[in-house]
Order: C-alpha cells, then sequence, then structure tokens
C-alpha cells in the first residue's frame, strides 16, 4: 500500500503547456510536424497516413472556409461517426466559435432540439443525420448551413472537401483570419448536451481552459508519447472519448486509429496494433471472459485449482508464453487500457495486471471534462477509481460514520455552468466546489471510492439510506447474471420501501451451468433465488432483496453503456 506522504512527493510525467486547442494544434504540428497523428481508410480499405503538418493544414483551411461563411463566433452542431473529419471539425468549430457535439444515437427530434435550444447556425454531419435533419426541417427554428461531413453529393448540403479546397485557396491568396484569433480560455466554446441516467437534458458548458487542464492533468499521470497508438471506439462526442481518446494523444504526438465498428474491433486491433485503448467495463469484461475462456480451455486444470491467483501457479516459462499468446491476440501492442463510466469488478482489473497490461480505472463527469481521479502509471488500486488528478481537489461533503458522503470536487478543469440554466448552476456550485451528485468515500491514503448516486439513493420508512450500486455490485459477481439493477419498491398498502432488483440471466453460462443446451426460465429462477439469498447474507436485513424479476431483453441502456436508471423498462 502507498502511504500519502509518498504520493505527494512523487515526480509526474514533464509536460508542456497549452493555453487553449489552437495552441495545442501549432504546437503539436511544430513538434510533431512530420510524425504519423492519424492512421486513416480509403474507400478502398487501404490504410494511408496523415501528419501533424497536413491535420493543422487540415483544420486551418476549414476554420477559415467557416468564418468566411459568417460562422465565426457562432455555434455549430457536430454529430457524425468518430473519424478524422469528426474531429477536424472539432477543432476548428471550438477554435472559431463553439463546437456543440451531439450524440448520434439519438432520435431526429432530440437532435433538432439541441440544435435549436443552443442556438446553432450550422450542423457539421455524416449525410444520413444531415438528410435526417432536413426531412425534419420544419422543426428548425432558424435556418441553418448543413455541411455534409462524408461528402455525399446532396441538396441544401455543402460538402466538407469543398470548405477545405475554398479554405486552402483562401489561406494561399493571404486570408489570416483563422490564424488571428485570439482565444479567451475562460470562455464557452464547448457545448454538450447530457441526459446521463436521468433523461433530462442539460447544456454543460466547457471552455478551452477546462478542456486543456484536464489533458496536460492526465499528461502528468499516464505516458501519452509518440509511441502511442490509440484505436478510436467509444462515441466520439463524449468527452471520456473525445478529451482523452482524441485531444490527449494529439497533445502527446501518438497516433489515432478508428475502429470500423463494435463488431470490427478484433480485425481494427489486429490491423492497427494499438497501444493505448479507452474503454468502458462492457468491453473489458467481454475481453476477459475470452482470454479466461481460452486459458481454461488449453491450460491443465489444476492451475485453477489453488488459493493463489492461477497465473501465479503457471510455472515461470509457461508463465511468459501465455502472457506472450494474450499480448499477440489483442494485436501485440497494447499496454494501457483506461476504464471508466460504470463501475467494474476488481478482480478484472487486478487479472489484466497478471496478464501483463496496465488496467487504469478512473472516474470523470463531462461537467469535469471530464476526468476527476485516476489509477495511473504510479500508483493504482484495483478496487478503487484511483487519486486526484494533478491541480484537481475533492472531498466528502457531509460524511457519515462510515466517511460516505457526496462528491464534491474543484479545479480548472469544472465546467462554467449550465447553458442558460442559472438556477441548476446554482445547485451544484457552493463555495467554490462542485457537488458531483455521486456518492463515495476516500481512503486513508487519498484513494477514491465510488458507492452510488444521490439520485439513486432507496430511503427507507426508518429513515437509513440504500445505495443500489452497493447490491447490484455483488449481484454482478456472479457469471449467472449477465446485468441487473436494484430498485426501491413498494407494494400496494404498504408504506416500507422494499429493495427490488431486475435480473437479466446469462444464458450462455447457465447452458454450461447446468450442462444443457435449453435452459428453461424455471430453472434459472431456482438458481438466481440461491443466489440472492447468497447476496442477502452479505448484506444487512434493511437492504436485502425481496422482490425480483427476470429479464428477457438488456435493460435500456446510454452509448457509453450506462444502464439508464431512470429509464422507461423500468417497471416492476
Amino acid at each position: 500500500m502507498e502511504r500519502k506522504e509518498d504520493i505527494l512527493k512523487t515526480k509526474y510525467f514533464k509536460v508542456h503547456t497549452v493555453t487553449d486547442l489552437k495552441d495545442l494544434l501549432y504546437k503539436s504540428s511544430e513538434m510533431y510536424k512530420n510524425r504519423t497523428a492519424f492512421k486513416l481508410k480509403d474507400k478502398s480499405g487501404k490504410i494511408y497516413d496523415v501528419k501533424y503538418a497536413e491535420f493543422k493544414d487540415y483544420v486551418e483551411a476549414l476554420g477559415t472556409s467557416l468564418i468566411e461563411l459568417g460562422l465565426n463566433n457562432e455555434k455549430i452542431s457536430l454529430i457524425g461517426k468518430n473519424s478524422y473529419n469528426w474531429i477536424s471539425s472539432y477543432f476548428a468549430s471550438s477554435i472559431i466559435g463553439t463546437v456543440v457535439p451531439i450524440d448520434k444515437e439519438l432520435h431526429v427530434d432530440d437532435i433538432i432540439n439541441f440544435i435549436n435550444i443552443s442556438e446553432s447556425k450550422a450542423l457539421i454531419g455524416d449525410s444520413k443525420y444531415i438528410k435526417s435533419v432536413l426531412e425534419n426541417k420544419e422543426k428548425l427554428k432558424k435556418d441553418i448551413i448543413f455541411i455534409n461531413m462524408d461528402n455525399t453529393k446532396m441538396e441544401n448540403a455543402i460538402t466538407l472537401d469543398s470548405l477545405i479546397t475554398d479554405g486552402s485557396k483562401k489561406l494561399q491568396e493571404g486570408n489570416t483570419k483563422f490564424m488571428d484569433i485570439t482565444i479567451n480560455p475562460d470562455d464557452m466554446h464547448i457545448l454538450l448536451f447530457t441526459s446521463g441516467t436521468t433523461g433530462n437534458a442539460k447544456g454543460i458548458c466547457l471552455s478551452h481552459k477546462n478542456i486543456c487542464s484536464n489533458i496536460m492533468s492526465v499528461a502528468q499521470i499516464v505516458k501519452v508519447d509518440k509511441t502511442t497508438v490509440v484505436l478510436s471506439i467509444l462515441p466520439i462526442h463524449h468527452t471520456y472519448e473525445c478529451t482523452l481518446g482524441q485531444i490527449l494523444p494529439i497533445y502527446g504526438g501518438g497516433i489515432i486509429t478508428y475502429c470500423d465498428g463494435l463488431r470490427y474491433i478484433t480485425k481494427n486491433i489486429n490491423e492497427y496494433k494499438p497501444s493505448f485503448v479507452i474503454c468502458v467495463p462492457l468491453l473489458l469484461e467481454n475481453i476477459h471472459k475470452k482470454i479466461i475462456k481460452t486459458l481454461q480451455d488449453s491450460l491443465p486444470e489444476k492451475y485453477f485449482n489453488k488459493d493463489k491467483h492461477f497465473m501465479d501457479c503457471i510455472p515461470a516459462p509457461l508463465r511468459f508464453v501465455v502472457k506472450k499468446k494474450i499480448k499477440k491476440s489483442l494485436g501485440g501492442n497494447i499496454k494501457t487500457f483506461i476504464v471508466g463510466a460504470a463501475a467494474i469488478n476488481p478482480t478484472i482489473i487486478e487479472d489484466f495486471f497478471k496478464f501483463g497490461f496496465k488496467a487504469l480505472q478512473g472516474y470523470g463527469l463531462t461537467e469535469c471534462s471530464p476526468l476527476v481521479a485516476g489509477n495511473n502509471d504510479f500508483f493504482y488500486k484495483a478496487d478503487s477509481v484511483g487519486l486526484p488528478i494533478p491541480d484537481v481537489e475533492y472531498k466528502i461533503n457531509n460524511p457519515d460514520s462510515q466517511g460516505t458522503g457526496e462528491i464534491i470536487v474543484k479545479g480548472p478543469n469544472v465546467m462554467l455552468g449550465y447553458y442558460n440554466d442559472p438556477e441548476a448552476t446554482d445547485n451544484v456550485f457552493k463555495k467554490g466546489w462542485f457537488y458531483t451528485g455521486d456518492v463515495g468515500y476516500i481512503d486513508e491514503n487519498g484513494f477514491l471510492y465510488i458507492t452510488g448516486r444521490c439520485k439513486s439513493v432507496i430511503v427507507t420508512q426508518n429513515g437509513k439510506n440504500i445505495y443500489p450500486e452497493e447490491i447490484e455490485y455483488y449481484l454482478n459477481e456472479s457469471p449467472l447474471i449477465s446485468e441487473c439493477i436494484v430498485l426501491g419498491d413498494k407494494h400496494d398498502g404498504d408504506l416500507e420501501t422494499y429493495v427490488s432488483a431486475k435480473i437479466l440471466p446469462n444464458k450462455e453460462y447457465f447452458k454450461e451451468f447446468l450442462n444443457k443446451e435449453n435452459v428453461t426460465e424455471k430453472e434459472m429462477d431456482v438458481e438466481i433465488k440461491k443466489l440472492i439469498a447468497d447476496v442477502n447474507k452479505k448484506l444487512p436485513n434493511f437492504k436485502h432483496i425481496k422482490n425480483y424479476k427476470l429479464l428477457s431483453e438488456p435493460l435500456e441502456k446510454t452509448t457509453t453503456q450506462k444502464i439508464k436508471r431512470f429509464g422507461n423498462n423500468l417497471s416492476m
């Protein structure tokens, strides 16, 4: 265990200062000029390189054209799949005005709603989203400029390629409007709408300072340099992917590659050979399952029947071969997994370290650009979300007798406020601290542990608080369960609130567990009932699960695979 005083004395990686994204773009293009910034695929599937100097020129040309379209100091909505054109548009839009990244999985009515609320003057997007909005154009409050990011020719939309061509020409003719822009790092230049898991969208106002401070903090504790190759998988509109999976490697001189889709992850890993993968627990859990199954199928059973970890039971020479094979199955180059957005079983984290990888769990919110805490290249605990990142503070507000309470945060990464909502902003800021709405505790060495959400707390009749995430953790330890959610429930005529659970059984595991191909719901119910009885033994009486329901379909989720705790499919 690392002592707090040792942690405080640690000298982290050296970083260079950037004040805003334009400064970051120009410094990276100068420092890494002829190095590869992106590996992309052409229409035939052939991989080609984009150098840092080329990326800067591309953003300059696009930014120049956007200014000539009258979009300087205006809001520009951005929607589409993870791509070079998306991140180029993000840089250009946030430098000349305010970028409004929108979740591509939203219904067209929500997309239009965010365009209207933000008062965007343009929409840059892939053709399918442009088409969808154009078909519902009457719902837009104002006429906007449509820019087609994948360059399919469409009526009423400009292609991005034509803007790049025009912008490049203007730059050659001496147009310096983009280069002359001076950014106030404290002004809003990024506006993100988040529904979280509650369905109530808020506009989160971020500045260049918020994003750049977060990047410089993370770069001090996780090595990102010219050897880093990132495979972009998670939704790019989300700050978790955009800040850490895109802007951070550009800052550090790494290479960005793009996943062709979830079904192609294995293929893309072998094509691009990434060293750095930013993921959610679901992806890491799936990789882990495949590794464990392969090991159990290929290694003698005796290694798995010990008190020690099975990797420690394998003889050293064979262990070396096993690690090498695991690494090769993941492209041969992966060193680090950054995992966040939801809780993960610490055993999985430990296993990856045993396999020879770093699996670093962190904690963040869109309001914090996003990272607040993280395990890192210097310190980690598998069951914790880590230590505060440099220049960020956190503490527990009004801790109970166990030291648990609401996590509050202070730092240059914390948002400016909620868009056009002073009341909501005032509710989360008190005396310079941002109140996250998340519940947790801090150990004696400063490591943070998340136990739940203030909004999801179940309050019993006698005033006891139950955080459903704690009970879900115990349920999710069993391979019999694919996913679950714990809720407060009242029976007709009862005043008391009971703990209920909705459970999606892992049918594939049940087949293996019961050694039969066709498993009935009744058979699954018998085993789940036993499991719940075992979980209840670990909990005080007032937290016992009194009621449960087996599901046949997965629970509704956000695009970062968080279960929507207040979704439409949660009634018992």
